[in-house]
């Protein structure tokens, strides 16, 4: 699908869409009960491929690999965060392709408990991951997991693209167990994310449709007040 006809929505259980940048491809695919969201990275010089968030469905997770590769493969699956519905597929999946991972340093334990998957690469916040000939950022936003992570792509003239998990979506951050960690989540977000980037900027969430930092961004100071 051409990136003119690309608008941020996917049917639940429906194909994957796709985006063409100068320099990447992504692919978006909604999968599961919990219709998650997950994402294929693909550079479009190298053929190297990371997978964002293996949720649900290693059969249709391995159709959208193949559509992005000539060789069936994955180099690294990243996982956003913790929770079941984001690791469902990750251990038939790296079994699958032989990828190396990665998640947030302080959900990497829990991911591995869950899933019996060793985490290789444990991310910290201003961390840079390569995939091929493209540089992906690691921005920590703490408070819906201790180590949720957004994955931030600068795409020069095709603009910033980030990848938020659970932690920002349409409408508000991501859900929180209380006021304390609600208040980690609202800084971090506002503070790594909004203070630093334009409103140009496209949001790909863990679960529903896209947005942008500007549509949201008048938001804000409502969400803080509301606390949630």
């Amino acid at each position: 699908m051409a990136d003119h006809e690309y608008t941020g929505h996917v049917e639940p259980g429906g194909e994957p869409v796709a985006r063409d940048l100068e320099h990447l491809q992504i692919r978006k695919l909604s999968v599961g009960s919990m219709d998650n969201n997950a994402y294929l990275l693909t550079c479009r010089s190298s053929g190297a491929q990371l997978l964002i968030d293996a949720a649900a469905d290693p059969d249709a997770l391995r159709r959208m690999i193949a559509a992005g590769s000539e060789h069936n493969a994955v180099d690294m699956v990243l996982t956003t965060h913790q929770h079941h519905d984001h690791v469902g597929a990750l251990a038939p999946i790296v079994e699958a392709t032989g990828a190396r991972t990665a998640a947030g340093a302080a959900d990497a334990t829990a991911i591995t408990e869950q899933t019996g998957v060793r985490i290789d690469e444990k991310l910290a916040d201003g961390d840079v991951l390569r995939v091929g000939e493209v540089e992906l950022e690691i921005i920590a936003l703490r408070g819906h997991t201790p180590g949720s992570v957004a994955v931030l792509y600068r795409g020069g003239a095709d603009g910033d693209h980030l990848f938020t998990g659970d932690s920002l979506f349409p409408g508000g951050v991501g859900k929180t167990s209380g006021p304390e960690d609600f208040a980690q989540l609202i800084d971090d977000v506002e503070q790594r994310i909004f203070d630093r980037l334009e409103d140009s900027t496209w949001v790909y969430p863990g679960h529903g449709d896209d947005t942008t930092l500007g549509a949201e961004r008048g938001s804000l100071p409502a969400w803080r007040e509301r606390g949630w």
